[in-house]
Formats: C-alpha cells, sequence, structure tokens
C-alpha cells in the first residue's frame, strides 16, 4: 500500500532537493540522500522532483510561485482541454470546408 504524504512534506522535500540538485548532479542522487532526511522514500521524492522542474521550477527556486499544487493542475486540465477542442475545431473546419464543397453544384 502506498503512503500518503502531507502537502507541507512534500513542498518541504522538493524544496530542499531542487536547493541542493546542483551539488548532486542528479534529480536520483538528490533523492537518495535527501528522502531519508525527511523521511520520503528515495524513488516517490526523484519523481516528485522531476514533476517540479517539469511545471517550471528551478534549482534554487521555491517549488510554486504564486500558485498552489491544485491551481497548477487545474491550470494543467485547462491547458489540456483548450489544446483537445482547439484540435477538435481545426478537425470541423476541415470536414465542413469538405461538405460545403461537395454540396457545391459548380463542383460537378
Amino acid at each position: 500500500m502506498s503512503k500518503r504524504y502531507p502537502p507541507e512534506v512534500r513542498e518541504k522535500a522538493v524544496r530542499l532537493a531542487l536547493e541542493r540538485l546542483d551539488e548532486y548532479g542528479s534529480a536520483y542522487a538528490a533523492a537518495r540522500v535527501i528522502g531519508p532526511l525527511v523521511d520520503v522514500h528515495h524513488e516517490t521524492l526523484r519523481l516528485w522532483i522531476k514533476k517540479a522542474l517539469a511545471a517550471g521550477s528551478r534549482p534554487g527556486d521555491s517549488v510554486a510561485p504564486g500558485l498552489s499544487s491544485a491551481e497548477r493542475d487545474e491550470l494543467a486540465r485547462l491547458r489540456k482541454e483548450n489544446r483537445e477542442l482547439k484540435q477538435t475545431n481545426e478537425i470541423l473546419k476541415l470536414a465542413s470546408s469538405f461538405f460545403a464543397r461537395e454540396l457545391d453544384p459548380r463542383h460537378r
């Protein structure tokens, strides 16, 4: 069974790891050292670090300046939905132009 960590523990562990990422050279090495110090499994911490880096955090920065994790998740969800809607809209435009040509009496 997986262990659930409070958000404060997660934020503290990620912040510590990001601050020392340059010293260790990789997320794996930082997680191996810092994980036991904050009582978090090293692989879990490594995944948190990778996720924070993918979200735009840089070593030495705070984890989420201005956005909570819930807001970040909501923003990611909305961006994905927006991408999907744009793609759907483009497909509908192409289909609309195709059928308009088919119905055009000058086309035959």
